[in-house]
């Protein structure tokens, strides 16, 4: 699950913050303080981001089964492989 911790680091870099009771104190003259809107987009951003990446993962495993499968491994001797895919 993405934070909102997660989103203010991907928007500003380097900050220095904390957040008590979903208050964001912020300490970093230097870099802007994104907006509640900003971080509340950059959340769903970047949770679809991650579930793509698992999507994607899970994709690619499945392929990788297919294809050890049509070389003439069996279930067992791919776990073997894989580690328990």
């Amino acid at each position: 699950m993405i934070t909102i911790m997660d989103a203010i680091r991907s928007l500003a870099t380097g900050a220095s913050y904390t957040i008590v009771d979903d208050q964001i104190n912020w300490f970093s003259p230097d870099i802007t303080q994104p907006t509640q809107t900003e971080i509340d987009a950059e959340v769903a951003r970047l949770q679809a981001e991650y579930e793509a990446e698992q999507i994607q993962a899970e994709a690619d495993k499945a392929s990788a089964v297919s294809k050890l499968e049509a070389l003439g491994l069996t279930d067992a001797e791919i776990k073997a492989l894989s580690g328990g895919l």
